[in-house]
């Protein structure tokens, strides 16, 4: 059995720290955007859409009660030349309505499938990023004790070893005896 260990991946091990350092740094902010996005869909669906369409439906059904008033004033006056233009206007302004109502209903049906669909995936998102901070963050603390304990075992001279073991902590809180 040797006196000394073989110690030739101390590099390695500091660059993969320092690359899962970085990797963690660029990976929280794509998860929060990603968790963003999703809100503000949510938001825009929920408010900005429903807004315009409920405005526009409101606007729709002013014109058609217009169109109706105008044809209603043509047909007392017995124009029937400018009866026929408004009838083609009610009924434009009546299928008008109608895009504006089967909006509102398709909006309302992308609200529950977008809600349906989602919330798996953020969850997902949610737990690949407590994944990130807690794991990976003992991860790389636990890296740094490795990497003190490896130099305190450099500086120890074949000589000068003391009989105790060093205890090295894993991420999880047990120590392994080195």
């Amino acid at each position: 059995m040797a006196q000394q260990a073989q110690i030739t991946s101390v590099e390695a091990i500091e660059t993969f720290r320092a690359k899962l350092i970085v990797y963690l740094s660029q990976m929280r902010p794509l998860l929060e955007e990603a968790s963003r996005e999703a809100v503000q869909t949510r938001l825009w669906l929920q408010n900005d859409q429903r807004r315009f369409w409920g405005g526009e439906l409101r606007r729709r059904q002013r014109k058609l009660e217009e169109a109706k008033q105008e044809l209603f004033a043509a047909t007392l006056s017995s124009l029937q030349e400018v009866s026929a233009l408004h009838h083609m206007a009610v009924q434009r302004a009546q299928r008008a309505v109608h895009e504006a109502e089967a909006k509102l209903l398709l909006l309302k049906k992308w609200e529950r499938e977008l809600e349906n669909r989602t919330a798996p995936l953020t969850k997902l998102v949610e737990q690949l990023q407590g994944f990130l901070v807690m794991d990976m963050g003992r991860a790389v603390a636990y890296l740094d004790q490795v990497l003190n304990a490896l130099a305190a075992y450099r500086s120890v001279t074949p000589g000068s070893a003391s009989p105790g073991a060093t205890p090295i902590n894993k991420p999880d809180g047990t120590e392994n005896q080195k």
